[in-house]
């Protein structure tokens, strides 16, 4: 309500809240998604004037499949990384994965199998959330540290493919809804849980909080050790499910499933231009999923083209770069010139989600 000049009051109409309003081309999720769309276009085009057919159904399909293993371990990543922590053992653990699945599954006990590679997984989790938590070694030396020991345990135990996948379960590699492969439907599940947790749960809004500012969580009654601990399971348990659809795909365990494909350093890319800070506090699954998409595009483009690996890996760090050079700006402009309140103050920016009466609880 307010007074208009004769001292009557004036009802106003209430403003409608656009949902498209709210959609901003500098936020680090629209970008790379559009930067997705803009690369597909471009990469329509550059394979057209070479000769090739690029936006064939067989292309997409296998866009799409390539992105599911890559996407798992990225969603896991993207997790963790949001508390300010990191996982480079998830290579390692993903061709450990494949090994135990295909070698137990071989006796046909496939139930038995997937629930022994999550529980794997699980427990390397634990420890790594336990060594960076409890003996307050660097998330980068402790699970580097644990990637070393798993490769220790694979090279000594196998000398090449092991196990057998049955039929049934080589499956979820190879089985397509119209030109959707059924796998990608693992990885919209699994995206979708983990987006539930980060955003809508009071554990997400603790990973954000130990991410943005550890210290402050702590003393708002957050507890931060626990909280990182838990986001190298749900990592490990991603990782986990992307050792059960290489299985599938391979038809056996193998032990470079997941060292030949670089998952580690390649999932942390997808993260970074998906615009999660590897500080913490920022980003989400949305971004990550975008930033998979970018990477399955340009190998998609650089196969057809057949262009040279050196070429193609220069390609791929120039991206990640600009990406992160790109989302560092809007945040420092942001810094600097903080809009000012009426009493003459700085207004505070905003930024993760906010505990929300929640800090004293577990």
């Amino acid at each position: 309500m307010t007074a208009n000049p004769g001292g009557s009051a004036a009802p106003v109409a209430p403003r409608r809240r656009n949902a498209l309003g709210r959609i901003r081309l500098g936020d680090p999720v629209v970008a790379v998604w559009l930067a997705a769309l803009a690369i597909t276009l471009v990469g329509w085009i550059v394979v057209a004037a070479d000769g090739g057919e690029f936006m064939t159904r067989s292309t997409v399909t296998g866009i799409l499949q390539n992105s599911v293993a890559l996407g798992l371990v990225a969603v896991g990543q993207s997790v963790v990384i949001l508390t300010g922590s990191l996982d480079l053992s998830v290579a390692y653990l993903v061709s450990l994965g494949t090994l135990i699945a295909a070698e137990m599954m071989e006796s046909g006990n496939v139930v038995t199998a997937v629930l022994a590679v999550l529980a794997l997984s699980a427990a390397v989790g634990v420890a790594n959330g336990l060594i960076v938590t409890g003996l307050k070694v660097n998330a980068f030396i402790a699970t580097l540290g644990m990637a070393f020991i798993l490769r220790g345990y694979i090279e000594d135990s196998y000398t090449g493919p092991a196990g057998h996948v049955p039929a049934a379960f080589r499956r979820l590699g190879y089985d397509r809804i119209g030109f959707v492969p059924v796998s990608v439907l693992l990885l919209i599940a699994v995206a979708v849980v983990a987006w539930l947790i980060t955003r809508r749960t009071r554990v997400g809004h603790h990973m954000y909080a130990t991410g943005g500012d550890e210290h402050a969580a702590r003393l708002s009654g957050v507890r931060t050790g626990r909280t990182v601990v838990l986001a190298h399971v749900l990592c490990s348990l991603c990782v986990g499910a992307a050792a059960l659809f290489l299985a599938a795909r391979l038809g056996a365990g193998a032990p470079w499933a997941g060292t030949d494909a670089r998952y580690d350093l390649e999932s942390i890319a997808a993260v970074v231009l998906g615009g999660t800070a590897l500080a913490g506090g920022r980003g989400g699954v949305a971004g990550t999923l975008g930033g998979v998409l970018v990477l399955s595009v340009l190998d998609s483009i650089f196969n057809q083209l057949a262009v040279d690996p050196f070429f193609k890996n220069v390609v791929r760090g120039v991206v990640i770069i600009a990406a992160v050079a790109i989302y560092a700006r809007p945040r420092t402009d942001r810094a600097v010139k903080r809009p000012r309140r009426a009493d003459g103050g700085q207004a505070k920016t905003s930024g993760a989600p906010s505990l929300r009466g929640q800090e004293q609880s577990a």
